[in-house]
């Protein structure tokens, strides 16, 4: 069992308040497999599954895992793409206690080695393929480095038949598995910032708190149809793919490749109302060729996260999809969704800030070196406290303390988020800069010092600095500016790219650009100033 920084303080004044409730995931799919059980929970791209069924596979696959030895506080990895198998295993696993970790399918052995080998996971769990990527031979040749041996099942083989229809679910052994819901059910990993990923712990009632508040917001019912294209293995995708529409007896409809025409497609055909994604995937959809041949009148909510909402793609969304609302908003891996926007509000709110807080989460910008809060649209350090912040990173409590500002005012520490950001006058959210050194793309975070380490592995290379550059569709793209080492034969940008792939760096990490310069700038005392560099690379485009 991995040690958080949760108290009996904490338990006892977010349940009081009435954020937690001690209701699991899997009590909402319980709920609805009895009222609803013949309503469809979930579509991929191969079938559909109704609540019934859905209760059915779970604690199918349930009784598997107790079979194999998974037991309560037991990590299982999954690296899966979005589809109705991804939702069985981490129902399943909710239902006898054990501990869920996604990873992203375009990881690779670095990241994948790195995140297995952290949580000491007992099984980890694959597809045979997915575009065009053998995962199985991925896992064998990582097996070595780790300390431990974990199960390996591959979906799409017999390990995978044995595993789901091992076990025959038994109702009262099942519940005996039942977990406390202050007990950690997700152990996630985001970007790291100071060269590795961090895996970040949550419990079933800081996830379950996080979603409570959408319907009142968005207006979302039962009738909802929600859509999901952002991987289910990022928060966006676990909250808002994996659980919203359980927790609200809705359907929830998965794309395992974004593709805006067969999204339009999807709208019409089931009749989606609501969808959530980064800021890209709205371009995408406002420039499809088929938008026009299609009725997607469903569709009225638009949330975009992780990036902010250009001027003229609120305007256009507002020509060609009338009865949409685009709504921006802001979290992070260790606190879920802080602030969304309000439908109705206007433009310059919607363009200008990213959202207003989530009820019980409160947000302040305070000066940097004091510590004390600032008034409204001074910049400032941005920190957030609140009932769906995180427990504490695996294995590394030092680092998780060392991120919290103690308060005194009985409410809880705040977290210190590493962003730069103001606090406008009706307690709207701007982000106005990071004080991490990250880069996003598209809405993902590009983990800076975690490339510069691995490509200072590289032998021609003497100094190495990623920087962002602008882009009209992802906001940002990550180029590498390098000094060569005395005597080397400069590197190409394909070069870097397959010594990178070598590594087994997902190629999302990958930067888009490369410098190569004599030198770099620096202050007197040796520190690089890459504000001048992202100046050198922006004039370069």
């Amino acid at each position: 069992m991995f040690e958080t920084l949760l108290d009996d303080e904490r338990i006892a004044r977010e349940t009081g308040a009435g954020y937690w409730t001690g209701r699991l995931i899997t009590d909402f799919l319980d709920d609805y497999a009895q009222r609803t059980p013949d309503k469809i929970a979930f579509v991929d791209a191969h079938r559909e599954i109704t609540f019934a069924q859905l209760r059915v596979e779970v604690d199918r696959l349930a009784a598997g895992f107790l079979e194999h030895g998974i037991r309560s506080g037991d990590v299982v990895a999954f690296q899966l793409p979005n589809c109705i198998e991804w939702i069985v295993i981490h129902y399943a696993l909710t239902r006898i206690g054990a501990i869920s970790t996604p990873l992203i399918p375009i990881y690779r052995e670095r990241e994948v080695g790195f995140m297995v080998g952290l949580a000491k996971a007992a099984m980890i769990i694959v597809p045979k393929g997915f575009r065009g990527y053998d995962y199985p031979a991925m896992i064998e040749r990582l097996r070595p480095q780790w300390g431990h041996d974990p199960q390996v099942v591959v979906v799409g083989e017999q390990s995978w038949d044995d595993l789901a229809g091992a076990g025959q679910p038994d109702a009262d052994a099942l519940t005996q598995h039942r977990p406390d819901a202050d007990e950690v059910t997700l152990l996630i990993f985001t970007s790291g910032t100071t060269g590795e990923p961090k895996g970040v712990m949550h419990t079933h009632n800081t996830m379950c708190a996080a979603n409570a508040p959408l319907p009142q917001r968005l207006g979302i019912t039962s009738d909802s149809v929600i859509h999901m294209a952002s991987t289910l293995a990022h928060l966006t995708g676990f909250l808002y793919g994996a659980r919203l529409n359980v927790q609200n007896g809705a359907t929830c409809v998965l794309q395992d490749v974004w593709d805006s025409s067969r999204f339009v497609e999807l709208v019409e055909q089931y009749g989606i109302t609501y969808t959530s994604a980064a800021t890209p995937f709205l371009h995408d959809l406002l420039t499809a060729p088929n938008l026009a041949e299609h009725d997607t009148s469903s569709l009225v909510r638009f949330c975009c996260m992780g990036a902010p909402i250009p001027r003229v793609m609120v305007r256009q969304a507002k020509d060609e999809l009338p009865q949409l609302s685009v709504l921006g908003g802001w979290g992070q891996t260790e606190e879920g969704l802080v602030t969304l926007g309000i439908p109705g509000d206007p433009e310059d709110k919607i363009i200008e800030t990213d959202g207003y807080p989530w009820p019980g989460m409160e947000i302040r910008a305070v000066d940097p070196a004091t510590g004390e809060p600032l008034p409204p649209n001074a910049e400032g350090a941005l920190q957030v406290r609140g009932p769906f912040l995180f427990v504490g990173y695996a294995e590394r409590l030092g680092l998780t303390r060392q991120q919290m500002r103690p308060a005194d005012d009985g409410k809880g520490d705040w977290f210190d988020t590493g962003d730069l950001a103001y606090v406008d006058e009706d307690g709207y959210l701007r982000i106005s800069g990071r004080t991490k050194d990250v880069i996003i793309r598209g809405g993902e975070n590009i983990p800076v010092v975690y490339v510069e380490n691995v490509l200072y592995e590289h032998p021609d290379l003497d100094l190495v600095a990623l920087v962002a550059i602008p882009d009209d569709r992802l906001q940002e793209r990550a180029c590498a500016c390098v000094v060569m080492r005395d005597g080397a034969e400069e590197i190409t940008l394909t070069g870097m790219q397959e010594f990178l792939a070598a590594k087994g760096v997902a190629k999302q990490y990958w930067p888009e650009k490369l410098i190569v310069l004599d030198d770099f700038p620096k202050t007197p005392s040796g520190k690089i100033q890459k504000f001048q560099l992202r100046a050198t690379a922006a004039d370069d485009e």
